[in-house]
């Protein structure tokens, strides 16, 4: 599997129940979001798109070098909103893995991400 046939998004919103503005939270003088983003980079598995439904947000990856997408807000949960982000990513449809990396993980390690693919180097893993 190529770079370009794999895509990291990661869903962020700000309407988290338990603590709402989450993704924009300090941690070090950066956002939580843009610290998960540099990790999903880091990873160095392909493109990375944070998607979301808030300017703020985009604001704060744009500003640091990465990409994000605005979706809806209606999404019940963050694997519809990578379903919409994806359309809007890759709307030629040349992604064949996605990875959807969650938005409050900013301390995992690229080498989890990357982790998470190796069941897919095997022809009879099908998911």
């Amino acid at each position: 599997m190529s770079r370009s046939e794999t895509i990291i998004l990661v869903p962020a919103r700000m309407a988290a129940s338990r603590l709402p503005g989450k993704p924009l939270a300090d941690i070090h003088g950066e956002a939580m979001i843009v610290h998960v983003w540099r990790r999903a980079i880091e990873a160095d598995l392909g493109r990375v798109v944070v998607a979301t439904d808030d300017a703020g947000i985009a604001g704060a990856v744009r500003g640091a070098g990465g990409e994000a997408v605005i979706t809806r807000a209606d999404h019940v949960n963050g694997t519809s909103r990578i379903f919409e982000a994806l359309a809007i990513a890759d709307p030629d449809g040349k992604v064949e893995v996605i990875v959807n990396l969650q938005g409050d993980l900013p301390t995992i390690r690229p080498e989890t991400v990357r982790a998470a693919l190796l069941p897919l180097a095997d022809p009879a893993v099908d998911i």
